[in-house]
């Protein structure tokens, strides 16, 4: 008699070397890092001597509430910020509001380093708009270093996500629920935290998870203006970079707590959606109103200000990176001495960012797609696992993330710390979530019935997948991938910590230029790195067919 089990077609054997890839380059680097932080740097053997270390001293846990000090109150102003923009821009008629959507993604896509960059240009000690302010005012504007710079930051790089959240959720509000509470003598401010702010909350905090999660993870803004200010990220890398060796296992602690810091968030947020979402249906879609005196006056000097302020730190990189610069002064006159000095001296750095962002782009676009399809087509228990573990990485903060793979892979039988490989699977690993994302969307919106009909006139589950499934789920693969390219090569909380002296890539460039002083290099590399998401960002639109970005 014949035993029954699972039979070892293409798909299983591909399921089960997604699980082994999965398994060595993520399961195991993370449970090597959680288990470093349990034990005693000096015996080796288990211990929680790492965690009350950081629990005992006000240095340590006073970086903990720093950060939350700095994620909670940026998520309040992004959400006071972003909603009431993305209610006026769906439900009037804003002049440009094409074009300001436009600035809006492009200031959110831009690493949050070089907005602090831009702003210690702008409002440094020597900075332009402190010495306008000073030498002709006679005013002294607040230092831009400490908890109000990174705080300035973080909203204008955030906010746009709730805008982008919360401007979805209007944009599938049906006008007759407006009306009917209108009917019954639910009008003004009443009708919108009645009717409107209830039926988006879900999604707000949806997008405050995300400014949360970035706001917390994030290591060059706190980096550049802390000055005294030491937030998670910084600590962690700080301590993870000692000269005692010792240190790592006292980093690992650090990091297992902001993984557990940003899971409960997360958890807890989906738990809420999940609770309290409701389902709704365009079938009427809101009418755009004229915006007319004082209040439509209001309206459109609010949203302008906060998109120019959004957009001032591209502006000042790109303006400052054609100037004569000597170190950290700006001299007078204009030339392409900072671009001749990058590419003459810097060129490794622009080559390796697109080097490692193409190999990156490659593994991610394959890998995305082949566990989209196991995951929504052969759903089973393994597929179940490895799309919810693939999806991990969207809340681990990216240092965390270079740690747990510095530490994994630092010694035999798998070495890697130094070369580029181990920098291209972290930013596999960190931003294949966007083309995963995507790929399951486009391909729920497949019929199953096609493959159905090529699998009965002969062709193989195989070659249709290839032949007919892949080439229909393309423009939300690329559209996908595309954000994670820009991601890629945003990257720097992982890639500061992986980097040796021929693996630096722009990002982490940038971050020592700016420290060094050398603001003119700098603004260079900002400039070509800003080019680089701008004409990406425009590709995406061309390939999506729309203007709309989510995250």
């Amino acid at each position: 008699m014949q035993k029954k089990g699972v039979k070892l077609d293409f798909w299983n054997m591909m399921t089960l070397f997604l699980l082994f890839l999965v398994a060595v380059f993520l399961i195991y680097p993370l449970f090597s890092m959680v288990l470093k932080g349990f034990q005693s740097p000096e015996t080796g053997n288990w211990s929680l001597e790492n965690f009350q270390k950081f629990f005992s001293k006000r240095y340590y846990y006073r970086a903990l509430i720093n950060s939350f000090k700095v994620t909670f109150s940026v998520t309040i102003l992004a959400v006071l910020t972003g909603v009431p923009m993305a209610y006026f821009m769906s439900n009037y008629r804003i002049m440009g509001s094409g074009v300001l959507e436009i600035l809006i993604i492009i200031s959110m896509l831009s690493p949050a380093f070089i907005g602090a960059y831009s702003w210690i240009l702008l409002c440094g000690r020597s900075g332009v708009v402190t010495q306008f302010f000073n030498k002709t005012l006679g005013i002294s504007l607040p230092s831009i270093y400490g908890f109000g710079g990174i705080l300035l930051v973080f909203t204008l790089k955030l906010y746009p996500f709730i805008y982008l959240y919360v401007s979805g959720a209007l944009k599938k509000l049906d006008v007759s629920l407006l009306e009917a509470a209108e009917n019954l003598g639910c009008r003004g401010p009443k009708k919108i935290f009645g009717v409107v702010l209830p039926l988006i909350t879900p999604t707000i905090l949806a997008g405050a998870m995300l400014v949360f999660m970035n706001a917390l993870a994030d290591f060059g803004t706190p980096q550049l203006l802390g000055e005294g200010f030491v937030t998670m990220p910084v600590l962690v890398y700080s301590e993870f970079v000692s000269e005692s060796g010792s240190e790592a296992h006292f980093a690992a602690a650090m990091a297992n707590i902001m993984i557990l810091i940003t899971a409960v968030f997360f958890f807890l947020q989906k738990w809420y959606v999940n609770r309290h979402s409701y389902a709704m249906s365009s079938l009427r879609p809101i009418e755009k109103k004229r915006a007319g005196g004082i209040r439509g006056l209001l309206m459109h000097l609010y949203i302008y200000g906060m998109v120019l302020l959004s957009v001032v730190p591209q502006a000042t990189v790109i303006y400052t990176s054609f100037l004569n610069a000597n170190t950290s002064i700006f001299l007078e006159g204009y030339s392409l001495n900072s671009y001749r000095r990058i590419f003459s001296s810097l060129g490794s750095a622009i080559r390796n960012t697109y080097l490692f962002g193409i190999a990156a782009i490659l593994l991610i676009v394959v890998l995305g797609v082949l566990i989209a399809y196991l995951s929504v087509r052969r759903q089973n228990l393994a597929t179940g696992i490895l799309d919810t573990v693939t999806m991990f990485p969207y809340i681990i903060p990216g240092s965390v993330l270079g740690i747990t793979l510095l530490l994994a892979f630092n010694h035999r039988p798998l070495i890697l710390s130094g070369t580029a490989l181990i920098i291209i699977i972290s930013l596999v690993i960190r931003r294949m979530p966007y083309t995963l994302r995507s790929s399951s969307a486009i391909l729920h919106q497949i019929s199953p019935s096609i493959e159905e009909a090529a699998i009965s006139l002969g062709s193989g589950t195989v070659r249709t997948f290839f032949e007919v499934t892949a080439p229909m789920m393309l423009p939300g693969v690329l559209s996908g991938a595309i954000l994670s390219w820009i991601t890629v090569i945003n990257e720097l909380s992982s890639s500061v910590i992986l980097y040796t002296g021929g693996t630096k890539t722009m990002s982490v460039t940038i971050y020592q230029e700016v420290v060094r002083g050398n603001y003119g290099t700098a603004a260079a590399l900002a400039s070509i790195l800003i080019a680089t998401t701008v004409v990406s960002l425009i590709i995406f639109f061309k390939v999506s067919k729309n203007k709309e970005v989510m995250m």
